[in-house]
């Protein structure tokens, strides 16, 4: 693979309504797209990827700004130098891409946007679908949907009724201090026996465990990362005291950290997020981590366009994905996606079986949402 064009791409999506959550309010996404053209075979192929930072620096360290000067400034030129001839080298491809840019540290986000974008051009160039490349044999997925605070518990009530009568088959509360055991409660009574989880995003303290105790009467599938995301210690001493199971989510970056919660007793379920733990190959070695240890997994969400939620529909195609995750319609989020929407149909999410990782964005959608972009220089 010769790389011959990197483009950063930033839109500008407005979101259909409010997405608030313990550390902050979303009004619109401004996603960043990576468009590689590279050569492969001799054939000129172009892939994309997402990159899935927010725009200021309250989930992660990373932050949008940051993601596109680390791409353009260090893992762009990193990727570059890599040989591209037998004579230089054994050709390189996606598999190649976390070990090329991990002098660089940290930036999991960046970094899983430019090895999506190689993966997506290298399965485009075989017309190869990801989730053929992953060896997924389903056709589609369960799907659960993540419903932000609301302004009163009445929205909350007629919120979620609202998903319900959609067809998802899961609900996710945004949860945080004040706005906890009320909604749950309020939700638990309205709608019964449904499958009700919630995530606090770190917003809790170990101190708290006694609040945290109250939410095991409502029969949770589980509750998301409640503490900090730099503390297995006290997650595992918080999982000792509660009956509804401990899920991580920002705690888990990489494999490594996955192995380092599942012996310590932290986690019970692991939040599968690809672009947090630095891309889908990393995302597969955690699933099967996980599925060695019997520790449940879900596929989980950062308000993708159309790209990224149909890679993520083909990632919860593997057999240790037990639970819903967080791939919702494209509507959910978006009145116009930049690609074909993912639909819900009966509460699943079908699989992208085209080449590549999704369907490809449209121009004019491109277009529309245009915010920045900048051309990459390669020497």
């Amino acid at each position: 693979m010769r790389l011959r064009e990197v483009e950063l791409i930033t839109l500008r999506m407005p979101l259909v309504a409010p997405f608030t959550t313990s550390f902050g309010q979303q009004d619109e996404r401004f996603p960043l797209l990576v468009r590689l053209t590279a050569e492969i075979g001799g054939t000129e192929v172009t892939g994309w990827g997402e990159c899935v930072v927010l725009a200021d620096p309250v989930y992660s360290p990373e932050y949008l700004d940051s993601a596109r000067e680390v791409l353009a400034r260090y893992l762009v030129p990193a990727l570059a130098a890599l040989p591209d001839s037998p004579q230089q080298g054994a050709p390189w491809g996606a598999e190649a891409v976390a070990g090329a840019l991990h002098h660089i540290v940290g930036h999991p986000m960046a970094k899983a946007a430019l090895e999506m974008a190689v993966l997506d051009a290298q399965l485009r160039a075989t017309s190869t679908s990801l989730a053929g490349y992953l060896g997924v044999v389903a056709d589609s997925v369960p799907s659960g949907v993540s419903v932000g605070i609301q302004p009163s518990v009445e929205e909350l009530l007629e919120v979620v009724g609202g998903y319900l009568a959609e067809g998802y088959v899961r609900i996710k509360l945004k949860i945080r201090p004040g706005w906890d055991l009320e909604p749950v409660r309020a939700v638990r009574e309205r709608f019964g026996d449904i499958p009700l989880q919630v995530d606090a995003n770190t917003a809790y303290r170990l101190s708290d465990a006694p609040l945290l105790r109250r939410l095991d009467a409502f029969d949770l599938l589980l509750i998301e990362q409640p503490l900090a995301e730099d503390d297995l210690r006290q997650h595992a001493a918080l999982a000792r005291q509660l009956a509804t199971p401990i899920c991580l989510d920002e705690s888990i970056t990489s494999a490594a950290a996955a192995a380092d919660a599942i012996a310590l007793g932290a986690a019970a379920v692991i939040n599968i997020k690809p672009g947090r733990v630095g891309g889908y190959l990393e995302a597969r070695r955690i699933h099967d981590l996980a599925r060695a240890h019997g520790v449940a997994t879900w596929c989980g969400g950062m308000l993708e366009t159309g790209i990224g939620r149909a890679a993520n529909a083909a990632l919860a195609g593997l057999p240790g994905f037990t639970l819903p995750g967080d791939i919702s319609a494209s509507h959910r989020f978006y009145a116009t996606d930049i690609t074909d929407p993912v639909v819900l149909e009966g509460g699943r999410v079908a699989i992208w079986t085209g080449p590549g990782l999704s369907p490809l964005p449209h121009p004019d959608a491109l277009v529309e949402f245009a915010h920045h972009s900048a051309r990459v220089p390669l020497a």
